[in-house]
């Protein structure tokens, strides 16, 4: 019978959790979750310098803001410390490790390959020629990366190993050490790095990379999955919306390709509205009031639940709501020379005169504006909607001064003609 799936996301504690990294403990998530396996979370710290305690918080936290959980109390490397020292004293004892100058290296053989059947890439073989003795054990007694990952491979009985290609340089080195532990070798796969739009590695220079940039922004989790998965791997070529279950129901590493993915953001912006609009109104409003408290906005949350309506067909993030909507919750600055004093004052007589101040009446008022001047409708509506909202751009222009209210639509627009560029 074969062994239970059992793999680990791996994270060092050297800052913010990259949105790359993210993917791949996806990739180990899916994978684990679709066969019944496990999925255990170890901090990779042999490097204590660089450790910083928020950022093991950070990562901790924003895995379980997108979803993906763990199994038992997340591990350290160093906690088996002792462990890995005993094992290299073992290998040096049974010829396989050697010491030098307070340090212990592996023995690397001299001749013949070393390889795997990547489960991604294929057959990949190394000339056993070309791998130097790594070092095990520093001379302060603290294990190496290439040491501690494949020992706690071993003694957490790791069955895939998937991880980024750049670590396909290690993997030989640990093949060797493991052989010597005694170990049986876990099935290794290497997933395709995640490109920035011009090609190079994705980076603070194409915008958010944090998980927390991203949660920050506006985004789903739900949607950030499911964009993610779709970065390397693909069920069918076409399926493009896809929730939790499903992704875990068809993800395999099968179906992961082997060339570098790329981050598309206007895509992702998409898709994040895709699920934006999906919500019933009343969970949009829930998650909106929920987004706009944490980054500690104090608007009124009627006011914020009443303009649901305007904005959920419109934007594709969360964060876009305070720029767009805005100017129901405070004044506005427009643009002198977007206004035309003739036409606002026109339309702030024709607005006191509605008699019941809601979108079908508003309409009707400002159609009938129109035709007065002899004026086409985007002439007129343009200065009205900046002196209103500030904007060229912005929701519905009857639902907004409908939601604005009357007394405070009417001074807009006077303000506006009053400071119409002459």
């Amino acid at each position: 019978m074969a062994a239970p799936v059992r793999v680990r996301m791996a994270p060092s504690p050297t800052g913010f959790l990259h949105i790359g990294s993210v993917r791949t403990f996806l990739f180990n998530w899916l994978f684990a979750r679709g066969r019944g396996g496990e999925c255990l979370l170890r901090i990779e710290n042999t490097d204590v310098s660089r450790e910083v305690a928020a950022a093991v918080e950070q990562i901790q936290r924003s895995l379980e803001w997108i979803g993906i959980d763990w199994d038992g109390a997340a591990t350290f490397q160093l906690d088996r410390i002792e462990r890995c020292q005993e094992e290299a004293k073992r290998l040096v004892e049974d010829g396989a490790a050697y010491e030098e100058e307070g340090a212990i290296r592996f023995r690397m053989p001299e001749d013949g390959i070393t390889g795997w059947d990547d489960a991604v890439l294929g057959r990949i073989e190394f000339p056993n020629a070309e791998l130097e003795d790594v070092v095990l054990v520093r001379s302060d007694g603290r294990p190496t990366y290439n040491f501690a990952s494949p020992v706690e491979d071993w003694l957490d009985e790791i069955t895939h190993v998937i991880r980024g290609n750049d670590h396909v340089s290690n993997t030989p080195k640990q093949i060797q050490i493991l052989t010597a532990l005694g170990s049986a070798l876990p099935v290794y796969a290497h997933v395709p790095m995640i490109n920035g739009p011009d090609g190079k590695p994705l980076s603070k220079r194409h915008g958010a990379v944090s998980t927390d940039e991203f949660r920050d922004s506006g985004y789903l989790p739900e949607a950030l999955i499911n964009f993610l998965a779709l970065l390397g791997w693909a069920p069918d070529g076409e399926t493009t919306i896809m929730d939790r279950g499903e992704l875990v129901d068809r993800f395999s590493l099968d179906r992961v390709g082997a060339s570098s993915a790329t981050f598309d953001y206007d895509k992702l912006d998409w898709l994040n509205g895709v699920y934006l609009r999906a919500l019933p109104p009343a969970a949009y409003a829930d998650t909106l009031v929920a987004y706009l408290r944490e980054r500690g906005n104090d608007w009124p949350e009627e006011r914020i639940r009443e303009a649901v309506p305007l904005v959920q067909e419109k934007i594709g993030r969360l964060g876009e709501f305070p720029s767009f909507a805005g100017f129901l919750f405070h004044d506005v600055e427009p643009d002198p020379a977007l206004l035309e004093r003739a036409v606002l004052e026109e339309a702030a007589a024709a607005l006191e005169r509605v008699d019941l101040f809601e979108s079908g009446p508003i309409e009707a008022a400002l159609k009938e504006l129109c035709e007065r001047l002899g004026a086409k409708p985007r002439q007129v509506f343009a200065p009205i909607r900046v002196a209103v909202t500030g904007s060229k751009i912005s929701p519905g222009l009857y639902e907004s001064l409908a939601l604005l209210g009357r007394e405070a639509a009417v001074a807009r627009l006077r303000s506006g003609a009053a400071a119409a560029a002459a």
